[in-house]
């Protein structure tokens, strides 16, 4: 029979962590449900489910910290994030019916790691950041280096994720997220992408794109980054941006969507983000 524990402290989860690496930890478990019908029954089951130090979300002076297990629901609904984070607003309002955001967490997603997880393009084009603890002590890591591969993580055999930081943008910067699924709500990426775009004086200072569904991981669209920095957001600098996108991704065909459609999709959207950054 396996095993199931509901720790009531993140002391006691990181302890449980650590002394049972293989055990399974869920928080929400709406990932880890869908095929556990096929999986072996796993050994053990840490429940990390209303663990109050896991859970929150705080805004200080530059930050806004969110707990790993975080609800969307609560996410979707946090003033300071519809007011500062509003794509990642978006992005939880997309994330399954009411019944999958009331029980799925920000955590799950991160640490699940799917190519297609609605929320992670956001928190690379947000520069997020992420908190493990274990009996080590605590780490931070960039988000953008956490995904190492197809469903692989820098994450430790005894870490859990405790905290999502993101950087509170300033005004200059403009964000945007678009989903594109086969249908309007409630569909698995085909793609998806974010940006944040840095103006001033006219010029795009800095820009960041994160893409989810045109490679094995979520990434960084670097080339595309360095194509759009110091340069005006108009229709040329887009038309650059989208031929060096071209050169760093490579989407697959699958039964949702073909590889020369995805590529397309992505260049056309950082194509928008870019032109639209430069109107008032």
């Amino acid at each position: 029979m396996t095993a199931y524990v509901r720790p009531a402290s993140l002391a006691d989860a990181v302890a449980l962590r650590a002394a049972h690496p293989d055990w399974t930890v869920i928080a929400g478990g709406t990932d880890l449900m869908v095929n556990a019908t096929h999986r072996a029954e796993p050994v053990g089951i840490v429940d990390l489910w209303g663990c109050a130090e896991l859970a929150g979300i705080v805004r200080d002076s530059d930050t806004i910290r969110i707990g790993a297990g975080t609800p969307w629901l609560d996410v979707l609904h946090h003033a300071e994030v519809r007011t500062h984070l509003p794509i990642l607003a978006a992005a939880a309002r997309e994330i399954g019916a009411l019944q999958i955001q009331a029980r799925g967490t920000i955590g799950g997603n991160i640490v699940t790691s799917s190519p297609v997880g609605d929320s992670l393009p956001v928190l690379l084009a947000l520069d997020a950041s992420l908190e493990l603890v274990s009996p080590r002590g605590r780490r931070t890591v960039a988000y953008r280096d956490f995904c190492t591969g197809y469903r692989t993580t820098l994450l430790a055999a005894d870490e859990l994720v405790a905290t999502v930081v993101v950087p509170v943008p300033d005004p200059a910067t403009r964000l945007a997220w678009r989903k594109v699924g086969t249908r309007a709500a409630q569909s698995i990426s085909k793609v998806m992408a974010a940006a944040a775009i840095h103006v001033d004086g006219g010029v795009i200072a800095w820009a960041r794109f994160g893409l989810g569904a045109v490679a094995a991981r979520p990434i960084r669209a670097a080339a595309a980054e360095a194509a759009a920095a110091g340069r005006a957001p108009d229709a040329t600098t887009a038309r650059a941006v989208a031929a060096a996108l071209a050169g760093e991704i490579t989407p697959i065909s699958d039964v949702r969507s073909a590889a020369d459609y995805r590529l397309e999709v992505a260049q056309s959207l950082v194509m928008r983000f870019v032109i639209n950054a430069g109107r008032p």
